[in-house]
């Protein structure tokens, strides 16, 4: 398979950092390009474009490490983009439809909830909605 354009969402776990070093070899190999993008949740009592400082620096704080790391990657370029949405799910499939996304690959970290491994909310809804293939990365 060839993978032209790749979507990489972030949390800020470890795992993102080898997701988007994964993501970068195989897009380098097609010439490729390679997004990262963190999503902001919103709470439904707020805007959807409220302004939460504490959020905002955080997101500024991952991205600036995604870039970081694409450099390290022989001066790869990753483009970055902080999105506001109610759910971080549908956010991240509006994402890769509208960039026509040949990838979506996400770090995953060891969760467990009630005593079971647990993938949370988001990971479910992405493989079941995604218009493109999914790749976990569990670190």
């Amino acid at each position: 398979m060839e993978f032209h354009k790749v979507l990489v969402p972030v949390t800020g776990s470890e795992a993102d950092v080898e997701a988007l070093r994964l993501a970068i070899r195989l897009a380098k190999k097609e010439k490729g390009k390679v997004w990262s993008v963190y999503v902001i949740t919103i709470k439904r009592a707020l805007p959807l474009d409220a302004e939460i400082k504490p959020e905002i620096e955080k997101a500024d704080g991952i991205m600036d490490k995604m870039e970081s790391i694409a450099e390290e990657e022989e001066e790869y370029e990753v483009d970055t983009d902080i999105l506001q949405a109610r759910d971080a799910g549908p956010a991240i499939i509006d994402e890769a439809v509208e960039r026509g996304v040949d990838l979506i690959l996400m770090g995953v970290k060891y969760k467990k909830r009630f005593g079971q491994f647990s993938l949370g909310s988001v990971v479910p809804y992405v493989l079941k909605n995604s218009p493109c293939p999914v790749i976990l990365y569990h670190q």
